[in-house]
């Protein structure tokens, strides 16, 4: 495993240990993160910096979710970029319905730090078991 896929592999490890400060940690200054568009947490626009990745997507997954989780099916590093695969599982909290959506991720690494995210997953299931449709 290449050194840019292990911390990646760590940052998934701590989150779902619940160590958000960990993660967190993991984050350049100006790290640019992008969740996939219509996403319950999507704003229309990157989130910059860590306290704004906090804030805007992680502090928001509790109120949305019961037992989220992230179950990864394949990790490939190539160079400063690592793609994951993998499925999202939880429980929506306004509807009770549960949650089982395929996702992939693209972290780019710089010095250690992650310097950009992108979220792709199935946005329509995310809408149809929260019913929440995000505005751009």
């Amino acid at each position: 495993m290449s050194d840019n896929a292990a911390i990646i592999r760590g940052i998934y490890d701590a989150f779902l240990r619940g160590d958000i400060t960990a993660v967190v940690a993991a984050m350049d200054d100006q790290i640019e993160w992008n969740e996939a568009e219509h996403v319950t947490s999507w704003r229309g626009a990157p989130f910059i910096g860590p306290h704004a990745v906090l804030t805007g997507v992680f502090a928001r997954l509790p109120q949305d979710f019961d037992n989220f989780s992230i179950e990864i099916l394949r990790m490939v590093a190539a160079g400063d970029t690592v793609l994951v695969e993998g499925r999202y599982r939880a429980t929506a909290r306004a509807t009770g319905k549960p949650l089982d959506a395929q996702v992939a991720h693209v972290f780019d690494l710089r010095d250690g730090k992650i310097v950009r995210f992108q979220q792709y997953t199935d946005t329509w299931q995310f809408a149809q078991v929260t019913g929440i449709t995000p505005d751009p």
